[in-house]
């Protein structure tokens, strides 16, 4: 005999054909979950609240900071709200380093590197994952233990090679290096694992798809969350690297990190002209990640959720 809920909208939805309300399901143990169960408490909320508030109080403080002088920064205790001298502070950016180039070679230097690192690793990613080749674990575990080797060990050789093919101050020196990386084949291989199905390739290969067609008309769809969570990190590493463009790149030819270190200069370090600067290098970042925002948040949830 069959089970008639007492709910009387449960029963005007099975007439209608819909399933009953969520407050009516069961779950898997047989209990009824409750439309409370997915909803947060007022101590959730405010749990939120305060971390957002935290992890957004360094950036209003660049803000607060670049805005204001620099003996408004010495006071005690320092001024909360932003001052009049944000757009003197920018022109003083502007004239102590050439900020414009800086931002020009940033963008191609990471947009090059974050394109090739995508491409290059969901590849290398995919032929760890799917594809079946003599010696792939050992490869596997070979390119992951690269990533115990500090980079300093490898400035010097580095730098010879560049300094033998004359890219000592071009950004081609800076570009190649960080063209694929180990963590970003390790995490599109552990990516595709997860997230495409073997039945889907081979439902291909039985269609006639060579391994090319495959990769694009069905790995880089699937893959794609990934795909931006891996551009984002590496456009954030790229952008904020300091290190190796500061070795292999000059003054003549920086990008914003460089660029960054000229200024505020002085018998006085002026710390307002050096947040200046630093809020126009953190804009482009935040620019980035408004637009893979939602790619970002669905490769981080990918897999998360199981229906």
């Amino acid at each position: 005999m069959a089970h008639v809920p007492a709910d009387p909208a449960a029963r005007r939805g099975q007439r209608r054909g819909r399933a009953p309300p969520f407050a009516a399901r069961r779950g898997r143990g047989g209990g009824v979950v409750s439309a409370r169960a997915g909803r947060g408490g007022p101590v959730t909320y405010a749990v939120l609240v305060l971390a957002v508030l935290v992890s957004s109080f360094p950036f209003y403080w660049t803000v607060v900071a670049a805005s204001r002088s620099n003996a408004d920064l010495a006071k005690v205790p320092p001024s909360l709200l932003p001052g009049p001298n944000l757009i003197p502070n920018f022109e003083a950016v502007l004239e102590e380093a050439d900020i414009g180039k800086a931002l020009l070679n940033s963008l191609v230097v990471s947009g090059s590197i974050t394109v090739g690192t995508v491409l290059c690793c969901t590849l290398a990613g995919f032929a760890f994952a799917k594809l079946r080749f003599r010696g792939r674990g050992a490869l596997l575990a070979l390119t992951v233990g690269t990533m115990m080797i500090p980079p300093q060990l490898g400035v010097i050789p580095l730098f010879m090679l560049i300094a033998e093919l004359g890219w000592v101050n071009r950004l081609q020196s800076v570009i190649l290096p960080g063209l694929v990386s180990a963590f970003g084949v390790f995490f599109m291989r552990q990516f595709l694992v997860q997230a495409l199905p073997d039945e889907l390739i081979e439902a291909a290969r039985v269609d006639g798809a060579s391994t090319a067609r495959i990769f694009w008309s069905i790995v880089v769809p699937v893959a794609r969350p990934g795909m931006a969570v891996l551009g984002l990190l590496t456009f954030m590493s790229a952008w904020n690297d300091f290190f190796w463009p500061v070795v292999a790149l000059s003054s003549q030819e920086p990008t914003v990190q460089v660029a960054l270190r000229q200024l505020g200069g002085g018998y006085v370090h002026d710390q307002s002209v050096v947040m200046a600067g630093t809020l126009l290098g953190t804009l482009p970042v935040l620019l980035v990640f408004g637009l893979l925002g939602r790619q970002i948040v669905g490769g981080i949830m990918q897999g998360a959720v199981k229906g």
